[in-house]
């Protein structure tokens, strides 16, 4: 069952109130959309019918306006025959195909009528139909927005992250404890550059010097 009865139920629709009574506005967007794409395929289908059907009832208004004179000049030939009977018969035919050519007309006139209002109902369906549209895009996009803000939540919320920090923690800690490691060898004296190493051979010869020195002073002195 569709969600408007006919084109006028369209024209007078307000979709933008219908979506925010929707329990499920895309679904609803997406079925109004096909409805009215339909419908309007409906009217220019009948617009196209009706301008076919006034073509020919042209080309036979042609015809009985031609047949018109057929009999018009056939009842004249009879008269100057003086077969006014047959004059007044070539007449009557004449009457008819006149009064049809007339009838045929005042129809058109009417077909005329119905193609000025579908004329107005096809552009008034379009901007309907362009609405809806935008309204759908408009959908889509809060749609695909709410989705990923959700996707973010869910992930940051996640096992995954979790796991990822305490991992990151963990990192942390080990580089702490060997960065603590390092520190302590320091603890307690300089760090055994090459100049230290140098500057203690230097004062090791120096004390050696001053030893033996020493030595001789004392000898010297027990003689």
């Amino acid at each position: 069952m569709g969600i408007f009865s006919r084109t006028r139920d369209i024209i007078a629709a307000n979709v933008t109130d219908m979506l925010d009574k929707a329990e499920d506005p895309s679904k609803l967007i997406r079925m109004i959309i096909l409805e009215m794409e339909e419908t309007l395929v409906e009217v220019r289908a009948s617009a196209a019918r009706t301008i076919a059907d006034q073509k020919e009832m042209r080309r036979h208004i042609d015809k009985l306006n031609q047949l018109t004179e057929d009999w018009n000049e056939k009842a004249q030939l009879a008269l100057s025959k003086d077969r006014e009977d047959l004059a007044k018969a070539a007449l009557i035919e004449k009457r008819k195909a006149a009064d049809m050519a007339e009838q045929l007309t005042v129809e058109i006139q009417v077909l005329d009528d119905a193609l000025r209002a579908s004329e107005g109902d096809i552009a008034k369906l379009q901007k309907k139909l362009q609405e809806a549209r935008s309204r759908q895009s408009s959908l889509v996009n809060r749609l695909e927005s709410a989705e990923n803000r959700y996707k973010i939540r869910e992930m940051y919320n996640g096992d995954k992250v979790h796991d990822a920090f305490s991992k990151f923690e963990y990192l942390e800690r080990q580089v702490d404890q060997a960065e603590g490691r390092a520190d302590a060898l320091t603890m307690g004296g300089e760090p055994e550059t090459l100049e230290n190493q140098i500057a203690a051979l230097e004062s090791s010869d120096k004390v050696d010097d001053e030893l033996e020195a020493m030595k001789a002073a004392m000898k010297k002195g027990d003689k």
